[in-house]
């Protein structure tokens, strides 16, 4: 999500300075629009390709009776390539998640220095990490795949190439995008800070476990607030722990990245991406939000309770919280205003919207939680839904009595005949959520393999149902999808190496021991939970906060008792609080910058949402039946 929002949240791209206008800056220009444009041609092949193989191994598999034994492994070698293309494609629009809270605050050429900063720190954190993934992949060359017989530097060599490719593509943002007395200043600055903590490695190797809290909380924290790229600044703290304060090969990071940004279940991240991307474009949300409000528009807050059903059903969809409000604010906000809703209110209730839809399948955080802890999927996406219905009806209760006086007398009400037209076009898009659900739980397909039955879906319904699919529109949206999944699956990446330096370090068991001895047992343990996640939420959003501590965490709450999916519940539903809730958290700013509305407006109305958002977590906390009832009854 915060891909987007380091240019929302006020941190432009510098314009460019002097040799920007000269050969040497024309030069500069086409080459870096050569290597941009064939690798974001490469990234939208890559996934029309997956999209293909995946939707093969299912009607091979469910239909034809016989399974494509090399499927997976195919899929998994290409998405690799996809994972480091796209985060080729977003290092090079500047659209890598990073925390700008603070950084905004800066004067314009305060604002433009940190900026410098941060795209130097990046450069010199890949520069750092070539070398070790070259080695990597030589290392990787003697290994034969099990399925296809092939070397598996294949697929390992997707690590140099990409993080070379990065490199440059910094290095071609800071020549053309940066003065160059400024360049100068932020390569002298992050160069003498390197070479500083060198010199003081014989002090931090003195310094035992509170080297844990200086690189994992102090330099990772410094980095992030200071607006560097959180999967840089993950990165940065774990190789500096690594190099600085243990006998350990830093190369090893460059395994970690690999496991982490490989892992096929993570495949249903752009492919999930992209679903939400067509359904917006074929109509499909449209037709839902239409429907909902010809249904409730004649009520008091009708619209209010039409924007909660809508993103319940759109999230259903996409699992993208982003492409969730982009689907559904530009549709409801203009009727809301004609109603006389102000732009605050409506910003603060979408905001809250994102926040109650948190555990909606196909949730990207679910996903991940599968992927990083072991949990099934299948078991998440049946425990998410009701807990987010709960949510729901917390806000309702705020929309009621905000909307108690509302006057209504220049609303007509639709007609039953209207309403039924209405659902009979919505129809074919209501049901995607369902098709969804349906076939990860009946064993139709796998979470990763059933986006691809969604995206099939989508493009029969656009086609047949709406009469609208663009062509025109196919190419961006697949480059949007590479740079978004490629912002997320760095941070996973980066942050499976620091999650792994921290079990190494004895951390975990520590933090087990810790838990595990606060008094009140597995309640203080889930209330401690949720204070953490609200945090962690407002400055690293869900995915990254998942990687980093859920592979610590869940052990624990199987340890105290607790259900493993009840658990999940509760931590992306605490997560999700503080994504939303100002004014740290990103994800309100991204609803602000939807809706074009100034942030300051939705401060105080925001207020009693998230008041009820945290009523909502409580009792889905003190009922684990809200989030395991409907798996037990399966």
């Amino acid at each position: 999500m915060s891909a987007q929002l380091a240019s929302l949240q006020g941190i432009p791209e510098s314009p460019a300075h002097g040799a920007s206008s000269s050969t040497h800056g024309r030069v500069l220009g086409m080459v870096e629009t050569v290597i941009g444009r064939s690798v974001e041609a490469l990234a939208a092949v890559l996934i029309v390709v997956e999209v293909g193989i995946l939707l093969a191994a299912v009607i091979a598999r469910y239909w034809l009776d016989t399974p494509l034994v090399w499927s997976d492994e195919v899929a998994s070698l290409l998405f690799l390539w996809l994972a480091v293309l796209g985060a080729v494609i977003a290092f090079r629009r500047g659209e890598h998640m990073r925390m700008t809270a603070l950084v905004a605050r800066l004067s314009p050429s305060g604002q433009a220095l940190a900026d410098t900063l941060a795209v130097t720190t990046s450069l010199a954190f890949l520069v750092m990490q070539v070398p070790a993934a070259f080695r990597y992949a030589h290392e990787e060359a003697a290994i034969l795949t099990p399925a296809l017989e092939i070397s598996a530097a294949w697929r390992a060599s997707a690590l140099p190439v990409g993080l070379g490719l990065m490199a440059v593509t910094t290095l071609l943002r800071l020549l053309r995008h940066s003065p160059w007395r400024q360049a100068a200043l932020a390569v002298c600055a992050v160069v003498a800070v390197c070479a500083g903590m060198v010199a003081l490695a014989p002090v931090f190797q003195g310094l035992g476990q509170l080297n844990l809290l200086i690189f994992f909380v102090g330099i990772t924290g410094l980095c992030v607030f200071a607006g560097v790229p959180i999967a840089v600044s993950f990165g940065l703290a774990t190789l500096g722990f690594l190099a600085l304060t243990t006998r350990l090969p830093v190369g090893v990071m460059i395994g970690r990245m690999e496991e982490g940004m490989s892992h096929v279940i993570l495949l249903s991240v752009p492919l999930f991406v992209f679903l939400g991307l067509l359904i917006e474009m074929t109509g499909m949300a449209r037709a839902m939000v239409a429907f909902l409000a010809s249904l409730l528009g004649h009520v008091r807050g009708g619209l209010s309770y039409v924007l909660l059903g809508a993103m319940y059903l759109v999230s259903g969809i996409s699992g993208s919280k982003v492409a969730d409000m982009a689907a559904v604010a530009p549709v409801l906000f203009p009727e809301m205003r004609k109603r006389g809703a102000k732009d605050g209110d409506l910003v603060a209730l979408l905001s809250a919207s994102g926040a109650q839809t948190e555990t909606i399948p196909p949730s990207l955080v679910l996903i991940t939680i599968g992927s990083v802890t072991g949990v099934s999927i299948a078991a998440l996406f049946t425990g998410g839904m009701l807990p987010g219905v709960v949510m729901g009806l917390a806000l309702c209760v705020v929309i009621g009595w905000r909307y108690r006086s509302e006057d209504l007398s220049h609303v007509r009400r639709a007609s039953m005949h209207e309403v039924g037209k209405a659902l009979v076009t919505a129809l074919p898009a209501m049901a995607l959520p369902f098709v969804i659900r349906a076939a990860v739980v009946e064993g139709v397909a796998t979470a990763t393999e059933v986006s691809t039955l969604g995206i099939a879906y989508a493009v029969l319904a656009g086609l047949v149902f709406y009469k609208q699919f663009d062509l025109k529109r196919l190419v961006p949206m697949l480059v949007e999808t590479a740079a978004l999944t490629g912002a997320i699956l760095l941070i996973i990446g980066t942050a499976n190496g620091m999650a792994w330096s921290l079990t190494q370090s004895g951390f975990s068991a520590k933090l087990a021991q810790f838990m595990g001895s606060l008094p009140g047992g597995s309640g203080m343990f889930l209330l401690v939970s949720v204070l953490a996640f609200v945090v962690l939420g407002s400055v690293l959003e869900g995915i990254p906060a998942i990687v980093l501590f859920g592979p610590l965490l869940f052990p624990i709450a199987r340890q105290m008792g607790v259900h493993e999916v009840h658990y999940a519940m509760v931590v992306v539903l605490a997560m999700g609080i503080g994504l939303f809730a100002p004014p740290f958290g990103v994800g309100y700013y991204a609803a602000c910058a939807i809706g074009r509305v100034d942030p300051r407006e939705g401060m105080r109305p925001i207020l009693g949402y998230v008041l009820a958002l945290l009523v909502g977590l409580a009792v889905v906390t003190a009922f684990p039946w809200i989030s395991t009832g409907f798996i037990a009854a399966r």
